[in-house]
């Protein structure tokens, strides 16, 4: 076998799921090869077929979805080629765990919580390499060791709840190279981590590489995240190989006009845009291009800008903070007194003017959420004030808090989560409006639900169906319809596109920049992901550990951060 020969050979792969209705096919005939110690990167939206792939290569497909054809030709170097879909399903665990490992997007889903993390390592290393409890739990912390899992010894023994995401990310990878595989498959192992946290498991994943000179397939929807770890990138749309090269080659000269629209909706690090590019920009119809020269027509002019910044430093502020802090128990005594507190928000002071957009930055745990929870207060605050168009929020009684919170809306991070799955998306979006006795009339109720529909892009017929039969995407669509229902001055978006797909989230980020130009909304936009808070933001607000480490406009905290963490957070964007 020559040395440039491919580990794994993907050819004429098509994997169908069949319903009642109909037969959708997921992956469309691609071949695709995976050379020995290279990084290759396979991106596209959520649909295109990236993660089937990857469940092909491992023999995981389940009903009622099939691979219907094609081959996949493992062949390590001195050992006879295998077709991996020919195996039997005793054959094939031979194979899967010790010469081809997966990890998965989410690692609370793949861990069980019912048994402690280093229980799970252990039993993938004793069921692979026979030995005993004592040697495997030896090689597992020593694997928690070589993923620089903080006081491995103790990690051993927890369970999966207790550690961060991070940190449970680092268990699964952990798991995945205990048998020293020749091939990692990572699908979206970074998606829901904070950008610093996604950097270090870059670095570790690259390391790691090198080190044990094993293949990597590396799936993501984001081409920046590409950028930084794969020397080759195949682009995947609708279930086909529409692109392959080299990165740097697919950055810089992107022939397919999906590639192009992938590249070009991330927001931008050293421009301000009017609107964000989105995929049909580029694809069959649309009116672009050359992605820089598409780009740069939708700057924002500097005039604009600071005419905006003018208008808004002479209205009144809507919202305004004094030194607000939320505490929560962390130890107590024996008599149940509280001797040590978690301080999650630290005497923090803002305002934030009628119509203006206020970015909200920073990790995990930094206190973001518990911030603009405690403004409506679904948190009660330890100490400090809260006004609103000059009324203090904690004089309100229950009642009065409840009509105040149709004026202030938030947007939570999972749509899924926040509508009811027995209640379709009309009843969903009509429910408040009901609550709070608006518009009169069943009739004219459901009439403002169509009018909302319309408004968030979305079909009149879609009234009558399930959340489970949206998209992400659309979903989350469907939660600021519901928002928008109240007609709110003052919305709250947590983290509200955090999860979807680059593509995706540029359309959710412009629908949301065009109805506040619509409705004069005011915006607190909360996000660990510095990029898109600068492109929406006027002022832009960094929290670290509960306190305000830097606050000024969006354009000079991030083009000249003050700030060690600022800095910090920065550095970390991928493609940067």
């Amino acid at each position: 076998m020559s040395p440039s020969a491919p580990l794994v050979s993907i050819r004429r792969l098509a994997v169908t799921f069949r319903s009642d209705e109909e037969t959708v096919t997921a992956v469309n005939h691609i071949s695709l090869d995976i050379m020995p110690g290279e990084i290759l990167g396979i991106v596209g939206e959520s649909g295109s077929g990236k993660s089937v792939t990857a469940l092909s290569l491992m023999q995981l497909i389940q009903s009622p979805g099939r691979i219907s054809a094609g081959e996949i030709i493992y062949q390590p170097p001195g050992q006879a080629p295998v077709d991996l879909l020919r195996l039997p399903p005793a054959g094939m665990r031979a194979y899967r765990g010790s010469e081809i490992a997966m990890i998965f997007q989410e690692p609370m889903t793949s861990l069980n919580p019912l048994h402690t993390c280093g229980n799970q390592v252990a039993e993938a290393i004793r069921l692979h390499e026979k030995v005993g409890r004592r040697e495997a739990k030896r090689q597992t912390i020593a694997l928690f060791e070589r993923v620089r899992i903080p006081h491995p010894e103790e990690a051993y023994d927890k369970y999966p709840h207790e550690l961060s995401g991070g940190q449970k990310q680092r268990v699964m990878i952990a798991m995945a190279i205990s048998c020293g595989p020749r091939l990692l498959i990572a699908d979206e192992p970074t998606t829901a981590l904070d950008v610093t946290v996604q950097k270090t498991i870059l670095e570790l994943l690259q390391e790691l590489q090198q080190e044990m000179g094993m293949s990597v397939v590396f799936i993501t929807h984001d081409l920046g995240v590409i950028a930084e770890i794969a020397s080759r990138v195949a682009v995947m749309y609708k279930g086909n190989v529409v692109e392959e090269g080299a990165v740097e080659d697919i950055f810089k000269h992107p022939q397919h006009p999906y590639t192009k629209g992938l590249l070009a909706c991330r927001p931008p690090m050293d421009l301000r845009l009017r609107r964000l590019p989105v995929v049909s920009d580029f694809l069959e119809g649309g009116r672009a291009d050359d992605v820089n020269a598409f780009v740069k027509s939708l700057i924002l002019p500097e005039a604009d800008r600071q005419a905006r910044a003018a208008l808004l430093e002479e209205r009144p502020p809507l919202l305004r903070v004094e030194g607000l802090s939320t505490w929560f128990p962390r130890r107590r005594s024996l008599l149940g007194g509280v001797k040590q507190w978690t301080r999650a928000v630290d005497d923090v002071s803002f305002d934030v003017r009628e119509g203006e957009t206020l970015g909200l930055v920073g990790e995990s745990g930094c206190g973001k959420t518990t911030l603009s929870r405690t403004l409506l207060r679904l948190v009660e605050p330890t100490h400090g004030r809260i006004f609103y168009k000059g009324r203090d929020l904690q004089s309100l009684s229950a009642a009065e808090m409840r009509e105040m919170r149709r004026h202030i809306q938030l947007i939570f991070q999972d749509p899924y989560s926040s509508l009811n799955p027995r209640m379709t998306v009309g009843q969903a979006i009509l429910e408040p409006m009901q609550v709070h006795g608006l518009y009169g009339s069943e009739q004219a109720r459901k009439a403002k639900v169509m009018e909302l529909l319309e408004k968030v892009n979305l079909r009149p017929e879609h009234y009558h169906r399930y959340p489970h039969e949206f998209s992400g995407g659309q979903r989350q669509r469907i939660v600021i319809a519901r928002a928008l229902a109240l007609t709110p001055e003052f919305i709250i978006c947590d983290e509200s596109v955090s999860a979807l797909d680059v593509s995706v989230q540029a359309q959710v980020l412009n629908l949301l920049v065009q109805l506040q130009k619509e409705f004069n909304f005011t915006y607190i936009f909360i996000s660990h992901n510095l990029s898109v808070v600068h492109f929406m933001s006027d002022r832009m607000m960094v929290m670290n550990k509960g306190k305000i480490a830097e606050m000024g406009p969006a354009e000079e905290v991030y083009h000249r951060p003050k700030s060690d963490y600022t800095q910090q957070l920065i550095a970390a964007i991928p493609g940067r």
